[in-house]
């Protein structure tokens, strides 16, 4: 009972030849005196004809068996364009049931309606739809490449320790408990940064790993309690070369897998640009509806929801969303309204353009200068809808704006799905101040780099403070980051007070890792 091909293998070329197969019944026909069975495996589907003789046997024969066929590939009369093997069918000779299989509780073609609970529970069975196991055989294809890319650009595959100490990276640990010490508990990686960076200190230089990390955070579209990261660590490099390498390693994999071939370089912005243009670090940049500051615009006009943000040293941003004054209902727009209140904006105000003017609950608060400027700064023309909010806080307006416009540009259709926009965001904060604990947290991590020039800034100005940080957005997620790491002891102590760490703290916590700087660190 040896197969000799695959489901996905044979071709009109193969015709005449007696094949035996074995796979899953993904469906079976009748059809007068023949039966047709769709025989799937990972590979593919090949179709089974079954004739008179062997009828019998084939009523015994139901969805998800799996079965032993023997036969001979003929050339399919009514041919299928959409199958690989499309062209051809096996003529049946003998048919073997391996293994029977009940009713399933959910189905195993892709356009199955199982509810989410459901595809969890059947796990097994969800992952024999073909749109599954090709995300999870992608997947290989991808982690492939990337080795492939890392072996030869002299990087070496070194595996760190699962269990550690807590060290604090952003998000809340796994904690496993101790055996042997006994109140003890080890923390599971939220990333292997500080083990990687060691690694540097020994003089490896060029470190990689598939790494398998862990964070107790809340689930979200692009967030998991375990997920796995190429993790990544070079001596040696300024940040330009690294980035350089990474899209070098982007375009392999968009190549080897997608069959895509990027252009290089990838497009970069600053954290500063990406916030203003599109209230967002991790801009999706398919599509226009660019965020437009309008403080210095609005500053006169008598319209108090304005007035009031800009009093408070808030901040006022607007939409233009080209051509589509016509196609907002007063109810569309409040719609839109509830996305933005679901950011904590206060609300949406609102404009139309027609024959040269602007229309809408606010435009009353304008004089004809203020509205021509105002105008003139959303590049509006007739027909287009005009949105904007306001705040004190600028995360706030940001927050909501992005949102909005995320929401427009998938509702309009304004970018296609098959689009992979690549962007390097650069120069993000250093710090970010917490208003509830009056504190300075680390955007990235505490072992980032400030840039040169703003060492300084590390007491002096921490809000000011860059990082020589970097991260890879593509399509309006973020895929990865980056940064250049602290390598000096004194500097390291500086960032660590400077997030309102102690003395006795550091070394309680990071002593063993601080130390290794006054060995020679590269």
């Amino acid at each position: 009972m040896n197969r000799t091909h695959n489901n996905g293998e044979l071709r009109i070329s193969d015709v005449n030849k007696i094949v035996e197969l074995k796979g899953w019944v993904a469906k079976k026909r009748n059809l007068g005196s023949l039966v047709f069975i769709d025989l799937r495996d990972r590979y593919g589907i090949t179709q089974i004809v079954l004739n008179e003789e062997m009828e019998a046997l084939a009523k015994d024969i139901k969805n998800e068996y799996v079965i032993h066929v023997v036969g001979k590939v003929i050339e399919r009369s009514s041919k299928n364009p959409n199958m690989p093997t499309g062209d051809i069918e096996i003529e049946a000779s003998q048919i073997d049931i391996i293994n029977t299989a009940k009713v399933t509780p959910i189905y195993t073609s892709d356009d199955t309606d199982a509810s989410e609970d459901a595809r969890m529970q059947y796990r097994y069975l969800d992952l024999r739809r073909p749109v599954m196991q090709n995300k999870i055989i992608t997947r290989h294809k991808i982690t492939r490449s990337i080795r492939d890319f890392l072996d030869n650009h002299d990087f070496i595959d070194i595996e760190t320790p699962y269990l550690n100490r807590s060290t604090p990276e952003g998000a809340r640990d796994f904690l496993v408990p101790s055996r042997v010490h006994n109140g003890s508990f080890y923390a599971l990686p939220q990333s292997p940064q500080l083990f990687k960076q060691l690694l540097m200190v020994s003089g490896f230089e060029r470190y990689y790993q598939i790494a398998r990390c862990f964070r107790d955070e809340d689930l979200r579209l692009d967030r998991q309690p375990e997920f796995t990261q190429v993790d990544v660590e070079m001596s040696f490099m300024n940040t330009d070369e690294i980035i350089t390498l990474g899209e070098q390693l982007i375009a392999k994999v968009m190549k080897d897998v997608k069959g895509i071939d990027l252009q290089l370089p990838l497009p970069r912005m600053t954290w500063h640009e990406a916030m203003e243009k599109y209230g967002i670090d991790k801009p999706d940049i398919r599509f226009g509806l660019e965020l437009v500051n309008l403080n210095e615009v609005v500053k006169d006009v008598d319209f108090m929801v304005f007035k009031s943000a800009l009093e408070a040293n808030g901040h006022v941003k607007g939409i233009n969303v080209k051509g589509e004054a016509n196609n907002f209902s007063r109810k569309a727009i409040d719609k839109l309204t509830d996305i933005v209140k679901t950011y904590k904006a206060k609300g949406l105000a609102w404009l139309k353009v027609k024959d040269g003017k602007a229309e809408g609950p606010i435009a009353k608060f304008f004089n004809d200068e203020q509205m021509t400027r105002l105008l003139t700064a959303m590049d509006a023309s007739d027909d287009d809808l005009l949105l904007f909010v306001s705040d004190a806080k600028y995360s706030v307006v940001c927050d909501a704006l992005a949102a909005l416009r995320n929401h427009l540009g998938k509702e309009l259709k304004l970018y296609r799905q098959d689009e992979y926009a690549f962007l390097w965001v650069v120069d993000f904060p250093m710090f970010e101040y917490d208003e509830e604990t009056k504190r300075y947290y680390a955007v990235h991590h505490p072992f980032t780099r400030p840039k040169d020039s703003d060492l300084d800034k590390i007491e002096n100005d921490p809000a000011n403070c860059l990082a020589d940080a970097y991260d890879i957005v593509l399509n309006g997620f973020e895929l990865g980051g980056g940064s250049q790491r602290i390598y000096e002891q004194e500097l390291q102590e500086r960032a660590f007070r400077a997030l309102g760490f102690t003395q006795e703290r550091i070394d309680s916590q990071f002593g063993w890792f601080v130390e290794a700087f006054q060995y020679g660190t590269p």
